[in-house]
Protein backbone atom coordinates (compact mmCIF):
# COMPACT_ATOMS: atom_id res chain seq x y z
CA UNK A 1 0.00 0.00 0.00
CA UNK A 2 1.28 3.47 -1.02
CA UNK A 3 0.90 6.52 1.37
CA UNK A 4 1.08 10.22 0.38
CA UNK A 5 3.39 12.37 2.32
CA UNK A 6 0.43 13.78 4.47
CA UNK A 7 -0.42 10.36 5.19
CA UNK A 8 2.77 9.16 6.23
CA UNK A 9 3.15 12.09 8.27
CA UNK A 10 0.17 10.99 10.15
CA UNK A 11 1.21 7.23 10.25
CA UNK A 12 4.40 8.05 11.71
CA UNK A 13 2.91 11.37 14.34
CA UNK A 14 5.68 13.78 12.76
CA UNK A 15 5.73 16.71 10.78
CA UNK A 16 5.11 16.69 6.66
CA UNK A 17 8.03 19.26 6.67
CA UNK A 18 10.32 16.16 8.37
CA UNK A 19 9.02 13.56 5.87
CA UNK A 20 9.59 15.75 2.84
CA UNK A 21 13.35 16.32 4.33
CA UNK A 22 13.60 12.45 4.48
CA UNK A 23 12.77 11.98 1.09
CA UNK A 24 14.91 14.59 -0.04
CA UNK A 25 18.15 13.10 1.66
CA UNK A 26 16.93 9.82 0.06
CA UNK A 27 16.39 8.35 3.34
CA UNK A 28 13.15 7.51 2.43
CA UNK A 29 12.30 5.13 -0.64
CA UNK A 30 9.67 6.76 -2.48
CA UNK A 31 7.66 6.40 -6.05
CA UNK A 32 7.09 9.71 -8.41
CA UNK A 33 3.88 9.57 -10.08
CA UNK A 34 4.14 12.34 -12.09
CA UNK A 35 1.88 14.83 -9.27
CA UNK A 36 3.55 13.44 -5.92
CA UNK A 37 5.58 11.34 -3.92
CA UNK A 38 4.33 7.70 -2.94
CA UNK A 39 5.44 5.80 -0.17
CA UNK A 40 5.28 2.20 0.73
CA UNK A 41 3.84 1.75 4.00
CA UNK A 42 5.91 -1.57 4.85
CA UNK A 43 8.84 0.05 4.36
CA UNK A 44 7.86 1.39 7.70
CA UNK A 45 7.08 -2.09 9.68
CA UNK A 46 10.51 -3.47 10.68
CA UNK A 47 12.20 0.27 12.51
CA UNK A 48 8.72 0.39 14.21
CA UNK A 49 9.04 -3.12 15.58
CA UNK A 50 12.60 -2.51 16.20
CA UNK A 51 11.49 0.70 17.57
CA UNK A 52 9.12 -1.30 20.38
CA UNK A 53 11.86 -4.10 20.44
CA UNK A 54 14.24 -0.99 22.10
CA UNK A 55 12.05 1.08 23.89
CA UNK A 56 10.92 -2.38 25.98
CA UNK A 57 14.15 -3.52 26.19
CA UNK A 58 15.03 0.53 27.74
CA UNK A 59 12.09 0.10 29.93
CA UNK A 60 13.23 -3.06 31.37
CA UNK A 61 17.15 -1.96 32.14
CA UNK A 62 15.49 1.06 33.97
CA UNK A 63 12.58 -1.31 35.94
CA UNK A 64 15.55 -3.95 37.17
CA UNK A 65 17.04 -2.87 40.95
CA UNK A 66 20.61 -2.53 41.00
CA UNK A 67 22.21 -4.91 42.62
CA UNK A 68 24.39 -4.32 46.45
CA UNK A 69 27.79 -4.41 45.59
CA UNK A 70 29.47 -7.96 46.82
CA UNK A 71 32.59 -5.87 47.90
CA UNK A 72 31.69 -3.29 50.12
CA UNK A 73 33.09 -3.19 53.74
CA UNK A 74 31.37 -1.25 56.33
CA UNK A 75 34.46 0.62 57.89
CA UNK A 76 33.66 2.94 60.75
Amino acid sequence: MYLTVKETAEYLSMPESYIESMIVQNKIRTVYDGEQYLIFKEQFNTHLEQMEKYKKQLADYYSEPIPEDIDVKDED
